[in-house]
């Protein structure tokens, strides 16, 4: 997997302060995405051990309140494996840290990849321009949805965050 950049002290992709992987790679290309540059997935720099340890040490201080997986899509399909690894990693070495996730794809086509059901909030959906609202807090258009995977999981529904 590649990545673009590490955010340490982010207020914009997640409540609270967040630190946040913005990964390379996308398969959606929506028209006039705020990202278009993490659309390769063969941009960007490897996600190696140096990397890993840049965001582990940045997610350890005590002011931030989770980590955000953003990009590019962390749930491309030859993003997923190595995301479902830091989700968990994450969630094992941080478990009072909140777990941010944006994809492009709708919870329904992605309930099932391992360790989602340890992310606190997905915000799903393509970036649909016509559907554009500026108003929204944490997504660019009136179909994208912030759901609380928690409470979904245990209602059986989606719960809005």
């Amino acid at each position: 997997m590649n990545y673009h950049d590490i955010t340490k002290e982010d207020m914009l992709n997640g409540d609270g302060i967040r630190v946040v992987l913005w990964v390379s790679g996308c398969e959606h290309k929506c028209k006039n995405c705020q990202n278009p540059i993490t659309w390769d997935k063969n941009d960007g720099l490897p996600f190696d051990k140096n990397a890993e340890d840049e965001l582990f040490e940045a997610l350890s201080k005590s002011f931030i309140d989770g980590i955000t997986f953003s990009g590019g899509d962390p749930l491309a399909p030859y993003n997923r494996a190595e995301i479902s690894r830091l989700i968990k990693k994450c969630a094992k070495e941080y478990p009072n840290k909140t777990i941010w996730l944006y994809t492009g794809y709708l919870y329904e086509e992605i309930k099932d990849i391992e360790g989602i059901e340890l992310v606190d909030v997905l915000c799903d959906g393509e970036f649909v321009e016509n559907l554009k609202d500026n108003n929204l807090q944490w997504v660019g258009s009136s179909n994208q949805r912030v759901i609380n995977i928690k409470r979904t999981i245990q209602k059986g529904e989606i719960v809005l965050h």
